[in-house]
């Protein structure tokens, strides 16, 4: 594959419009793009995350894994902001915020966030930059 760049698009669901603003928008600062009764675009860290309402009933999946998504800080004290918005708002934290993979090329602080609608939320700063792509020879991803 050719290496290409541009913005992230990703469509989550949600069955609440004012939920979502009150979470997306007040909460961690999003800011919203087009908007109609049953969709909603945000400008989540400079991407697209286009949320749609739906009929289907959303449940909680078990665990952190397989499904979450995220932003990845260039500068710990962004992250660390991220997180005392999350804290100050009161937000569901479904992981506390830690450092994985202490010592590690591939150390990152991180903190998961659940939103009302189940969606998964990871944000990360890396101590190595180099880690978010690179550092191949190191086989762990994730915590299974």
């Amino acid at each position: 594959m050719t290496a290409f760049n541009g913005t992230f698009h990703l469509a989550i669901p949600i069955n609440d419009i004012a939920k979502a603003k009150a979470f997306y928008v007040e909460a961690l600062g999003c800011s919203v793009g087009r908007e109609s009764p049953q969709a909603m675009i945000l400008n989540f860290g400079g991407h697209q995350v286009t949320t749609h309402m739906t009929p289907i009933p959303l449940t909680p999946q078990k665990g952190l894994y397989p499904r979450h998504f995220g932003l990845i800080f260039d500068e710990y004290a962004a992250w660390q902001a991220c997180l005392e918005r999350a804290q100050q708002h009161q937000l569901t934290f479904r992981e506390q915020p830690r450092t994985r993979f202490a010592g590690q090329i591939t150390e990152h602080s991180t903190f998961f966030l659940e939103d009302p609608f189940y969606n998964l939320l990871e944000f990360k700063h890396y101590a190595h930059p180099e880690a978010v792509f690179g550092a191949q020879s190191m086989a762990k991803v994730g915590d299974r």
